[in-house]
């Protein structure tokens, strides 16, 4: 946990394993994460944000990565890997009896699923056209229609918290370009504009989860550069010099 204000760093979580893909309970109040356990499993947990208690947790075995939470808090959206099925996507119910309830399950991989603030549409990336692209269905009746959002490839998508844009990464090689598309929150029918770029650069990306985020005023981006990517940067190198005897009597000769 990084303190802004104080600029301090606390450790939140003290598991042998990895634990990755925090997302914030919309009170600020909880932390859900995923969490490598024995097995190579991959579970959902939750605990205090401010570090009291010991993580609770939600799920147990498969794997599942947590990428989205509804408005009010009372569900979480996950995806799930299996042995036997690629990624599909569930809800799990938050209050007391923890109920996982499929959401989308196709012959195709679908995750990074996320849900708006309105709580009305579910944005998702998926590969059934061959390459990931990010969609955007009816929340929770997701069978009410499917729209593409980005237009030559797209993943890890965003909502503004004011749910009048949606972002998302659409990478290239090494380039990652975070895109925006403007979105009529006020229709009651799915609308949305042309897909702009906004920011372009090394940015590190992940093979699962999002690595970026946007600040709550919509205003600025959290992002990870990857290392080396400023051109003024030269990092560490390396001076080879031949013939540096030669060069020695040249510059000291001997008395």
């Amino acid at each position: 946990m990084w303190d802004v204000q104080r600029a301090t760093l606390t450790r939140l979580t003290f598991a042998q394993g990895v634990d990755w893909f925090p997302l914030w309970t919309p009170d600020g109040r909880r932390i859900v994460f995923s969490s490598a356990g024995e097995g190579g499993s991959i579970s959902l947990f939750w605990m205090p944000a401010d570090g009291t208690g010991k993580p609770d947790p939600l799920t147990s075995g498969d794997l599942h990565y947590a990428t989205g939470l509804s408005p009010d808090g009372t569900q979480v959206v996950f995806y799930q890997n299996t042995q036997t099925a690629r990624g599909d996507l569930l809800t799990m119910s938050l209050e007391s009896d923890h109920g996982i309830q499929p959401l989308l399950q196709t012959a195709f991989n679908e995750e990074e699923g996320t849900i708006s603030p309105d709580g009305r549409w579910i944005a998702y990336e998926s590969d059934s056209s061959g390459r990931s692209e990010v969609y955007v269905r009816p929340f929770p009746a997701v069978a009410g229609g499917q729209w593409q959002v980005s237009t030559a490839g797209g993943r890890r998508p965003l909502w503004a918290r004011d749910g009048q844009e949606l972002f998302y990464l659409a990478t290239v090689g090494a380039i990652s370009t975070l895109m925006r598309v403007p979105i009529q929150a006020r229709s009651a029918a799915w609308s949305a504009g042309t897909p702009v770029a906004l920011l372009q650069g090394r940015y590190f990306t992940a093979a699962q989860g999002r690595t970026y985020d946007v600040s709550p005023d919509g205003k600025r981006f959290l992002m990870i550069k990857e290392a080396g990517a400023d051109q003024d940067d030269a990092g560490p190198h390396i001076i080879v010099v031949q013939n540096w005897l030669e060069e020695l009597k040249r510059l000291v000769p001997a008395n």
